[in-house]
């Protein structure tokens, strides 16, 4: 239960708690489950202050300092945070539902298990924070900086992450079906078995992350960098990979069935035992690329270069480029 000192003072406005803070830095203000529903409390100093299961949906926390605080399952739906500071704070479990945190500092927070969906993050710094489990979909991430973040399991299906920072997260197992990733850098992000069917990675600088077993079906990445991306057992059935960069990548035994491979740089990269069959690689560079054991059942090869590339049944292609007559690898 909140202090009941501690909440008489608050309820004399947010200029009259802040001098009382201020002079009493050395006590810890205590609003546990407090109810201050739809408060106004634009600029208020909650550093450190006890808030679980406090009550604040729909409350103005405009650049409000609550570095440190613990927010656990506290009630934040339709909050307004916009630019707060929550440093180090607690929201294990908390309700932030549609909350708005455009610009809010979120580093190193722990929102394991929170829910998320469809908050605006926008421009959000989340460096360093734990995400385990919790549920964003539909939320806004746009340009937001999630560096070195805990993202096990989370739930980022149809999320905005256009041209977030992903760089050193830890994805495994996460949920980003039909999310927003144009020009999303995932630079050596951990995304063993994620879920990224039909999302769209245009542009997405994927270079030495770890995909390896993730599911890519029907997922857009035109342009995208994956130089020395795990992709061991992945699936990419179907998927667009037009004009990709895979050199040096490793595909040993993926699915790129029906995949669209057309101008794509496989330069050296590994494809041993990969299905391949039905697969666009038109004018793409195979170049030194080991394709042994690899299915090209019905691939078609038009002007692809396969100079030095070992092939299915082990020889190494001594022609720079694929110019049969029937232009289809039978």
């Amino acid at each position: 239960m909140a202090n009941a000192g501690h909440l008489a003072l608050l309820k004399q406005g947010v200029p009259t708690w802040n001098d009382w803070c201020q002079t009493n830095f050395r006590i810890i203000p205590d609003l546990e489950g407090a109810n201050l529903k739809q408060s106004n409390l634009r600029e208020i100093n909650l550093c450190n202050a006890h808030l679980s299961r406090a009550m604040l949906s729909h409350g103005d926390l405009s650049m409000a300092n609550l570095e440190g605080a613990n927010l656990g399952i506290a009630y934040l739906e339709e909050a307004t945070l916009y630019t707060a500071v929550l440093y180090r704070a607690n929201l294990r479990e908390a309700n932030l539902y549609r909350a708005d945190l455009r610009e809010a500092d979120l580093s190193q927070v722990d929102l394991s298990m929170a829910n998320l969906r469809e908050a605006n993050l926008c421009t959000a710094l989340l460096e360093g924070a734990t995400l385990y489990t919790a549920m964003l979909y539909k939320a806004n991430l746009w340009e937001a900086s999630l560096y070195k973040a805990d993202l096990r399991e989370a739930d980022f299906s149809m999320a905005n992450l256009r041209e977030a920072n992903l760089s050193m997260t830890n994805l495994s197992m996460a949920n980003l079906c039909m999310a927003n990733l144009v020009g999303a850098t995932l630079y050596a992000a951990q995304a063993q078995g994620a879920n990224l069917s039909l999302a769209n990675l245009c542009m997405a600088n994927l270079i030495s992350a770890n995909l390896q077993k993730a599911n890519l079906v029907s997922a857009t990445l035109i342009g995208a960098n994956l130089y020395k991306t795990n992709l061991t057992a992945a699936n990419l059935r179907e998927a667009d990979l037009r004009e990709v960069t895979l050199s040096l990548a490793n595909l040993q035994e993926g699915n790129l069935h029906g995949t669209n491979l057309c101008r794509a740089n496989l330069r050296e990269t590994n494809l041993q035992g990969a299905n391949l069959s039905l697969a666009n690689l038109r004018e793409a560079n195979l170049h030194k690329a080991n394709l042994q054991g690899a299915n090209l059942r019905g691939a078609d090869l038009r002007g692809a270069c396969l100079r030095e590339a070992i092939l299915p049944d082990g020889f190494v292609c001594d022609h720079h480029t694929n110019d049969h007559r029937d232009q289809r690898n039978r």
